[in-house]
């Protein structure tokens, strides 16, 4: 059992002969117990203090494990947002380069389309030039007959 002030007051000593002088014994036991008490009050204040501290180290402790959670569920997101943004970057990749393939195909298709059209006019313009230039050769054919000729003499004769 712990000593306490009360118990320090009240020890009696025996007296004997040539014993300590009493006043000084008493006087030291009236010191040894205003220390005692200042020692119990500064253990109990700083008990006290230990509790506070204690309570706010848990309060806090509290507080960071909630940041650490926090931390942790904020980065699991920014994790699936960079992860879905990515997949839609990828499609939207896809989709443009399926765009791209059908606008080259659908050009290269235009572009056969008007190479043949190019080609086929280039067919009907010759034919219509060889059909022309043989009309004209036709016709100046006529013009240098003899038949042409007398009917020139004709009409200048009767005029």
């Amino acid at each position: 059992m712990a000593l306490t002030p009360l118990d320090i007051h009240n020890k009696e000593f025996g007296r004997s002969f040539r014993g300590y002088d009493e006043d000084q014994v008493n006087e030291f036991l009236d010191q040894i117990i205003k220390d005692y008490e200042a020692n119990i009050r500064e253990n109990k204040d700083l008990q006290n203090q230990l509790a506070a501290i204690q309570e706010r180290l848990n309060h806090f402790s509290s507080i960071e494990e909630t940041l650490s959670k926090t931390i942790i569920v904020a980065q699991e997101a920014a994790d699936e947002l960079r992860n879905n943004s990515k997949k839609e970057a990828q499609l939207i990749i896809k989709e443009a380069e399926k765009n791209a393939d059908r606008i080259i195909n659908e050009s290269l298709t235009k572009s056969r389309k008007i190479s043949v059209e190019i080609e086929e006019l280039k067919k009907q313009a010759s034919i219509y030039r060889t059909r022309f230039r043989t009309l004209l050769e036709a016709q100046l054919e006529l013009l240098g007959q003899e038949d042409w000729n007398a009917m020139e003499r004709i009409e200048i004769e009767q005029a």
